[in-house]
């Protein structure tokens, strides 16, 4: 594909910036002009994405500065004098950036009164729907104004706030039956999650140049039983086990307990030569506060669990 310069094409294939700047050539010391602090996010290989509970989907591209002039001036130039875009193509884009129509001499003369804008992609979004897009070609925002109105998905503390909540990740629902291993047909089995496994996470997502940031926290809030088979009750009826007051879910079966558990389940018939895949699957709760925005403010809630293959058997009376 020919990488035409000027046309800001989400998927040109520019590279990445350099960590930390080195060679001058752009502002940001992350790509896409965003930086992450995910100290706070779940870690671990037991840990995924959440799944959207509505069609929400994070921004497939966004705009945020990139250059100064000076180093948008080197970029550019380097496209034109390697020759490989066409001296009629070349002569329009110095006519745009260069001589007047709209700027003059690559804005040299405003530095460091704004920056020149370009899209971005997440990594590895080329293919996603949405992700051309932004096809925009480049251009100035002076330092303190927002972005031209006509500009969509110019980068903003909501915008990193849901780019934020796509690298959220939550730990998997590893919960505790009783019985463990094999279940009985009619007897309850009683499931629980502990408090230390089961706490908020959080992303936060930075746009150094321009002084935002948001922050994407998800919290759990319910846990969901699916017995992945017709024939069982579910407790509560609707298979929903809230989170206790003090973080956790269920309460942990003791030795003589009696009566049916809080969150659990009871098979009504044997899963005779095979198993039932019982699912196991959290809701969280997705908020994000940011710059100029301290009230939090929802997401789509998302979901992530995991699924058991589980025996049940039937106890066999013998009757003499």
């Amino acid at each position: 594909m020919v990488l035409l310069p000027g046309t800001a094409r989400a998927d040109r294939g520019d590279p990445p910036p350099p960590e930390g700047g080195s060679n001058g050539q752009d502002l940001w010391a992350h790509a896409g002009g965003v930086s992450y602090d995910e100290s706070k996010n779940g870690s671990g290989d037991t840990t995924g994405p959440v799944t959207p509970v509505t069609a929400w989907t994070p921004p497939p591209c966004w705009y945020s500065p990139r250059w100064t002039p000076a180093q948008f001036k080197t970029y550019v130039e380097a496209i034109w004098n390697a020759e490989s875009t066409g001296p009629e193509w070349d002569a329009t884009q110095r006519d745009r950036y260069e001589k007047g129509n709209p700027y003059t001499n690559f804005n040299l003369d405003k530095a460091g009164k704004g920056a020149w804008w370009t899209s971005y992609v997440p990594t590895g979004g080329a293919g996603v729907p949405g992700a051309l897009d932004c096809n925009e070609p480049y251009f100035w925002v002076d330092q303190g104004d927002a972005p031209p109105p006509t500009i969509k998905n110019a980068i903003t503390t909501e915008i990193l706030a849901q780019l934020a909540y796509a690298r959220i990740r939550v730990p998997d629902t590893d919960i505790s039956l009783s019985p463990q291993t094999k279940q009985t047909v009619n007897l309850a089995t009683w499931a629980w999650l502990d408090k230390a496994v089961f706490k908020p996470v959080s992303v936060t997502a930075t746009a150094d140049v321009l002084g935002i940031s948001a922050t994407t926290t998800a919290t759990p809030v319910s846990l969901h039983l699916d017995p992945g088979t017709k024939d069982a009750d579910s407790y509560p009826a609707s298979g929903n086990c809230l989170i206790n007051k003090d973080g956790s879910v269920g309460t942990p079966y003791s030795e003589g307990q009696r009566g049916d558990p809080p969150c659990g389940l009871k098979y009504l018939r044997a899963s005779t030569g095979g198993t039932f895949p019982l699912k196991a699957t959290i809701t969280w709760q997705i908020e994000w506060v940011g710059t100029g925005h301290p009230q939090p403010t929802r997401l789509s809630d998302g979901t992530f669990g995991r699924t058991t293959d589980v025996t049940v058997q039937e106890i066999q009376a013998i009757v003499r």
